[in-house]
């Protein structure tokens, strides 16, 4: 139905050359092999870490929505809000809920906030980031209609 994944930019690849050289420069100091060593290691442990950074998904599969590690049933879900990158900006910072699940990227500008209708839960709304949230929206209210059936 609905899958994103909050892909670090491409100039934010250029940082895994950056943290490499930083390094090889550290450990030129000792040696030019050491130096080599440290140019790679340093380069794909920040190829690493971007990756993993850059790895959280948005999915609508089989009447729950997954974001992250978090996996909620549609039908605990309320109303969804589209944020564009004002209020986007808002909701992360002096309107936030301490208690909001957030799946926060800041390098994403639009968010879509989803309100939490279970009593149970004390989380109050899902902040996520999507570069979709519209269609984020309709794939929850399709999802939520399949879910009432």
């Amino acid at each position: 139905m609905y899958d994103e994944r909050l892909t670090v930019p491409r100039s934010w690849w250029l940082l895994t050359i950056v943290g490499g050289l930083s390094l090889a420069l550290v450990m030129l100091r000792f040696s030019a092999v050491g130096a080599l060593v440290a140019l790679v290691v340093g380069a794909a442990g920040m190829a690493a870490a971007l990756s993993s950074y850059g790895s959280a998904r948005i999915r609508v599969v089989q009447g729950s929505l997954v974001a992250g590690q978090a996996r909620i049933p549609v039908d605990a879900l309320g109303s969804a809000e589209v944020l564009n990158p004002a209020e986007a900006v808002a909701w992360r910072s002096v309107k936030a809920d301490p208690r909001a699940f957030m799946l926060l990227r800041s390098y994403v500008p639009t968010a879509l906030r989803v309100e939490v209708t279970d009593p149970d839960d004390p989380t109050p709304y899902l902040y996520l980031s999507t570069r979709s949230p519209q269609k984020l929206a309709d794939a929850l209210r399709t999802a939520r209609r399949g879910a009432q059936r």
